[in-house]
């Protein structure tokens, strides 16, 4: 099924994001993630691979594996840094054999070791009008309720509005631990007449190390009160993973209270967290779906 028409079916929608391990380390890991993942329903799983497309081998074979064994929905990503039409050409044919009707069409970002790689596709708008016309594929695209590191509020929305322009379907967030900005940049879109779904993209942090890793690549801002949380348990492993589901927690249940599509869980491959997550956000989000 094409995930658009997941979104026009129910709300809220509630899918998560693995990545696949790299080429060190064999498949059957993921696998074994996976299998427990689908036993927590997840409307859909998002497959995601490296900076510059590493690991974009595995993407499809796990992203078959959900779609075919599973019989799950699955997203898979597709970044155009560095790649060649042709490439691109084959992957759409990859995909298609592989019965998988969905992407999130993706810049992506440059690997560190070759930041001057060269490709066919400057934009990820470029992308999708590539997809939209080689393919019948359902179509999302990521936006930045902080706005981008590389670019401006206003260049940013413009931007996002070609990407719309271009056939995308859906729309998924960067990662955010304020959920204002959310609803500042939901705004900002109805006024710019983008009607289509915005998902918010959350993730839990369990782990110190982890928050820096993410503010590092995405720039997202931490709130005072979640800053807190960090500075109190950082030096308690256990604590701080209780804290930041329970943080994560109370932003889903604020996010689906004001009726957003969907939420996008970054899972980081953790089944426990993951599973912890739906667990308290069980009753909520039954109460929704039989209210829409």
């Amino acid at each position: 099924m094409k995930i658009k028409n997941i979104y026009k079916k129910k709300k809220p929608v509630i899918s998560f994001e693995i990545f696949p391990p790299n080429e060190r380390y064999p498949i059957e890991n993921i696998f074994e993630t996976i299998d427990k993942l689908i036993e927590l329903k997840p409307d859909f799983i998002s497959v995601t691979y490296g900076a510059g497309g590493t690991t974009r081998g595995r993407t499809v074979e796990i992203a078959s594996r959900i779609k075919n064994t599973h019989n799950t929905e699955v997203l898979a990503h597709l970044t155009c840094v560095g790649a060649k039409k042709i490439e691109i050409e084959n992957i759409l044919e990859e995909l298609k054999k592989e019965n998988i009707e969905n992407v999130l069409a993706l810049r992506g970002d440059f690997p560190k070791e070759n930041e001057s790689v060269e490709g066919d596709f400057r934009y990820a708008s470029k992308l999708i009008q590539k997809i939209k016309a080689e393919s019948d594929l359902c179509v999302g695209a990521a936006f930045y309720p902080e706005g981008h590191q590389e670019t401006n509020d206003l260049l940013d929305l413009f931007y996002l509005r070609e990407k719309v322009k271009e056939g995308t379907d859906f729309l998924i967030s960067q990662i955010f631990f304020d959920n204002d900005y959310f609803y500042s940049f939901k705004e900002k879109c109805e006024k710019l007449g983008i009607d289509i779904p915005l998902v918010a993209g959350i993730i839990p942090v369990t782990n110190a190390n982890q928050i820096k890793r993410i503010t590092e690549l995405c720039g997202s801002t931490i709130p005072l009160k979640f800053q807190k949380i960090l500075n109190r348990y950082e030096n308690n492993p256990e604590a701080l993973k209780e804290a930041g589901i329970a943080y994560a927690v109370e932003q889903i249940i604020d996010l689906l209270s004001s009726g957003v599509s969907g939420i996008h869980i970054y899972t980081m491959n953790k089944v426990d967290v993951t599973k912890e997550i739906m667990r308290r956000i069980e009753k909520v989000k039954e109460y929704l779906e039989e209210v829409s």
